[in-house]
């Protein structure tokens, strides 16, 4: 497999980290669209929100558990976005599921 989230987990590949547990890794944005932008991924590949299934729906669950704590942390009262693309016409670039975690601005919408 050649992901590059998963070269992010195994430390093949750099990445600026803003949080990790056994499960989960979050990193900055190497193309920030926004003044505070981090991915959030699970450790173990799953390839979009669309293959979430009973045995690995629990790893969403401890994603945006992660989500919380990094806002926390970073001191994001003022609000913040979540967002997930799924598939190639959902946006989605790199096929392992992931979450955008967008703050420091005002955020409009639609995103476009």
């Amino acid at each position: 497999m050649d992901c590059i989230f998963c070269k992010i987990v195994k430390g093949e590949i750099p990445s600026q980290k803003v949080y990790e547990t056994d499960e989960v890794l979050a990193f900055l944005d190497i193309a920030p669209q926004a003044p505070f932008h981090a991915v959030v991924i699970p450790k173990n590949h799953i390839e979009s929100a669309a293959d979430i299934s009973p045995e690995n729906s629990q790893i969403i669950a401890k994603i945006f558990e992660a989500i919380s704590a990094i806002a926390k942390e970073k001191d994001l009262k003022a609000g913040f976005r979540v967002v997930n693309n799924c598939g190639e016409q959902g946006g989605q670039t790199v096929n392992h599921i992931h979450f955008h975690v967008l703050a420091g601005r005002n955020l409009a919408w639609p995103p476009g």
